[in-house]
C-alpha cells in the first residue's frame, strides 16, 4: 500500500464526520446508530438523504452545500477515495455531510424504518454479467433492502451512464408496478433541469468526455410488498 493510502486512510480516522465500523459491529446485527442518525451524528433533527456507492463524495459534498436544511450521508468501502469528500467537508467546514465507510450489503443494518427521506445510486458498478445481477444496486435484493428504512414518501434517484444497467431497472420497475416520477436515457439532452442533476461526480466527468449518455430514474419503492426479479 502507497504512503499517499496509509496517510489518507490515517486522517479518515481523525474526522468525526467519518464511521468506520467494525465488521462484528454490523454483521447480522443493528449499528449503534441505527434510529440516531440526527441525534447522535449530525446532531440536529433534519431529513437524512443517503448516496450509495458515493466515491469521492461530490454527489454529498455538493447537496449538502445546496441544502442546508438536510442531512447528507456518502456510503463506501473504498477509504482512499472517500477520503477526498472527507476532506472537503472538514476544510470547507459543511456540518451536515458525513460519511459511512461500509459494505453496502449491510446497509439495512444502520438505519431504522423510515429513518432516511431519499436515496441516491451515482455510477454503481453495472454488474453486466448476468450471474451477478443481484448484485446490482437497483436490483430486488436491494431495493428490498432500502425498503427497510426508506421512508413511504421517499424517493430513489439512479444516475448512471450505462444504459444496460438503465434498461434493466427501468423494466423492473415496470413490472413490479413500481412508481416511476421521471426518466430519461440522455439527461443533458432532456427537458429535466434541477440543478442538483448537474452536479458532477469524477466518473460522470470522464464518462462525459467519452461521449457517453447519462442516464437518469427516480422512482418510489413499494409500501405493500417485496420487488421480485424479471423472469429468466
Amino acid at each position: 500500500m502507497g504512503k499517499d493510502k496509509l496517510s489518507r486512510f490515517a486522517e479518515i480516522k481523525s474526522f468525526r464526520h467519518v464511521i468506520e465500523p467494525q465488521t462484528k459491529e454490523v454483521l447480522n446485527t443493528s449499528y449503534k446508530l441505527k434510529g440516531k442518525w440526527n441525534s447522535d451524528f449530525f446532531r440536529t433533527q433534519q431529513a437524512i438523504i443517503l448516496e450509495l456507492g458515493c466515491g469521492k463524495g461530490e454527489y454529498s459534498v455538493n447537496l449538502g452545500k445546496q441544502y442546508p436544511n438536510s442531512n447528507f450521508l456518502g456510503v463506501d468501502i473504498k477509504g482512499a477515495r472517500l477520503w477526498r469528500g472527507a476532506k472537503d467537508v472538514f476544510e470547507q467546514g459543511i456540518n451536515n455531510v458525513g460519511f459511512l465507510r461500509t459494505r453496502i450489503e449491510w446497509i439495512d443494518s444502520f438505519f431504522d424504518k423510515d429513518e432516511i427521506s431519499e436515496i441516491w445510486i451515482t455510477f454503481p458498478d453495472p454488474q453486466l454479467k448476468k450471474r451477478r445481477t443481484k448484485k446490482r444496486l437497483s436490483s430486488p435484493l436491494f431495493l428490498n433492502r432500502y425498503r427497510k428504512f426508506l421512508h413511504p414518501d421517499g424517493f430513489v434517484h439512479l444516475k448512471t451512464d450505462s444504459k444496460e444497467l438503465y434498461d434493466y431497472t427501468l423494466e423492473m420497475l415496470e413490472y413490479n408496478n413500481a412508481e416511476i416520477i421521471e426518466k430519461t436515457d440522455d439527461l443533458y439532452a432532456s427537458d429535466l433541469k434541477n440543478p442538483v442533476l448537474s452536479i458532477k461526480t469524477f466518473y460522470e466527468e470522464k464518462f462525459l468526455a467519452e461521449n457517453k449518455k447519462i442516464t437518469y430514474l427516480k422512482f418510489k419503492l413499494l409500501n405493500d410488498k417485496d420487488f421480485v426479479n424479471l423472469p429468466e
